[in-house]
């Protein structure tokens, strides 16, 4: 029998505590520095973690606003931010969805059916995952810019060529929803066999409602990819109406003009879609997290 102590006991509660609230306080004061910037008069990296005289024009600028100084000076917005915005949300959305779709459809044909070369194929997708996606860069480019004088609409400033881009990236989420169907009882693969329904039946009406925790693990993990990417879409994307905001964000650190203001405004903007992803998809993220890693 373990005989717990109340001193020792309360000892524990207040160090794990502790030590919670400085691992949170050092997660969190990079984005409390960012937050202070956007609200400094001035465009200063540097300064005062508390603004001494707080403006909203950083913030106005980055909603698209006009804003007028205290001297009557009137400021317009140097870049299109919301568009930008949309860009990026418009761009994860739909490659997300793409991968989504494509890794799950792959994990069930790899999970439940027979087929030769199987498991060499499936090697060779985890080991094609190791390399970094920076080396296909110029590849890319050189693709899609040949691509371009036949069709514009899979050429050099067009979404839908960053977003064939990122459909290439299903390899490990294949892995991720395969090992998700592979904890599947296949009693039920037999049952609904035995009731006369085809495989995609099987997969359309059992797999699917089951594996909606997984899925929506793979779909925000590829939202937050897409959404944040830079090195892919600062090649592919070069017209300031076509840049998504993680490569638009950009222009407001050029040489000899750091507008870090206006430049930290943007920054939490685009965490604002991520947020909002996580909220929708929170009570199914822990669940899918801890099931995709169970393999058959």
């Amino acid at each position: 029998m373990i005989v717990e102590y109340p001193r020792n006991l309360l000892l524990r509660k207040i160090l794990a505590h502790g030590f919670l609230w400085i691992f949170l306080l050092l997660i969190l004061f990079p984005f409390v520095m960012i937050l202070s910037i956007s609200f400094r008069e001035g465009n200063f990296a540097t300064g005062s973690i508390f603004p001494e005289n707080p403006t909203l024009e950083h913030w106005a600028l980055a909603l698209g606003l006009d804003y007028v100084r205290a001297d009557g000076t009137r400021v317009t917005p140097p870049f299109p931010v919301l568009l930008w915005l949309w860009n990026s949300v418009k761009v994860g959305t739909i490659a997300s969805l793409g991968v989504l779709a494509v890794s799950t459809i792959a994990a069930y044909s790899f999970s439940r059916m027979k087929f030769r070369g199987k498991g060499g194929l499936l090697d060779s997708l985890l080991l094609i995952q190791m390399f970094p996606s920076a080396l296909a860069v110029v590849a890319l480019y050189a693709i899609f810019d040949a691509l371009g004088k036949v069709t514009p609409i899979l050429g050099i400033d067009s979404h839908w060529s960053l977003i064939l881009c990122y459909l290439s990236g299903v390899t490990m989420n294949i892995w991720i929803i395969k090992g998700y169907f592979d904890a599947i009882d296949p009693a039920l693969d037999k049952a609904t066999q035995i009731d006369g329904a085809t495989p995609w039946q099987t997969f359309r009406h059992v797999f699917l409602p089951l594996a909606v925790p997984i899925l929506a693990v793979v779909f925000v993990l590829a939202f937050i990819g897409t959404v944040t990417d830079y090195p892919l879409a600062s090649v592919l994307l070069r017209k300031t109406e076509q840049m998504t905001l993680a490569v638009g964000a950009r222009q407001y650190l050029v040489d000899h003009k750091y507008l870090w203001g206006d430049f930290a405004a943007a920054a939490i903007l685009s965490g604002l879609p991520i947020t909002l992803m996580f909220l929708l998809a929170q009570r199914y993220l822990v669940s899918g997290l801890s099931d995709g890693g169970v393999k058959g």
